[in-house]
């Protein structure tokens, strides 16, 4: 069976820096593979070229078996591929229902949400607050109302950057809450950039780990969170036993 998504040999670079350098790793369908490493390694950028937002300057991405190297970030969108930002990234001036009915309208969907998407607004608080300028939400709510955006496009793969940057602990598992709710309603692929290893660990059943544009670990989150050079690249120099 093929993967959702296959890297092969990606490598990206901006003029003479090198953001990442020859990665190769595969999204299986209906996983949680998370993207770990120390700021500046690269993490951003990799959803950046994988959503179709910034172009490789080498290697191949496949989503299925569609070769999909150098598509555009619409054309990636209607292929179902969709990402979230670290801060919230909505329509601020404009009411929460107009940032949905925006989302449906860009993703060809119909304008009425499925069940499925109600019952998350509910859990979410969203649903009483349809009619309220989005930019007046509490933060929080101004994330999960971004990530409902991409769940009402019914994606195939979510490429989620840093989703609990700027959340208060209490709020984090309305992360779980959504992506088990994407995953049950469309079996949707997931890959997760994310600092709070607590969730790391919680959600993944991978992990990858990227230090200097390199690709120095992928495994199950115990195995390669216990790695000597995985904890170097987040702590600096470990002692020797």
């Amino acid at each position: 069976m093929n993967p959702m998504m296959k890297v092969s040999g990606l490598t990206k670079r901006f003029g003479g820096v090198k953001v990442f350098e020859n990665l190769s790793f595969e999204l299986n369908k209906n996983e949680i593979l998370g993207v770990i490493g120390p700021n500046g390694a690269g993490k951003t950028t990799l959803i950046n070229v994988l959503c179709g937002a910034s172009p490789p300057n080498a290697g191949q991405i496949w989503l299925e078996d569609k070769q999909v190297t150098g598509k555009l970030l619409h054309e990636m969108s209607k292929l179902g591929v969709l990402r979230s930002f670290q801060q919230a990234n909505t329509f601020g001036a404009q009411t929460v229902r107009e940032n949905l009915l925006y989302a449906l309208t860009f993703s060809g969907q119909d304008l009425n949400p499925d069940q499925t998407a109600l019952d998350l607004l509910e859990q979410f608080d969203l649903l009483s607050r349809l009619d309220e300028q989005s930019n007046k939400l509490p933060y929080g709510l101004q994330k999960v109302l971004g990530m409902m955006m991409t769940f009402l496009t019914r994606p195939r793969v979510l490429l989620l950057d840093e989703p609990a940057a700027g959340l208060e602990v209490s709020e984090r598992p309305r992360i779980d809450a959504f992506i088990a709710a994407a995953q049950k309603a469309y079996s949707t692929s997931v890959l997760i950039v994310e600092h709070d290893m607590a969730l790391i660990r919680r959600l993944c059943s991978r992990i990858i780990v990227l230090d200097a544009g390199q690709l120095l670990a992928i495994g199950a989150p115990e195995e390669v969170l216990s790695r000597k050079d995985v904890l170097d690249a987040y702590i600096g120099e470990t002692e020797d036993a």
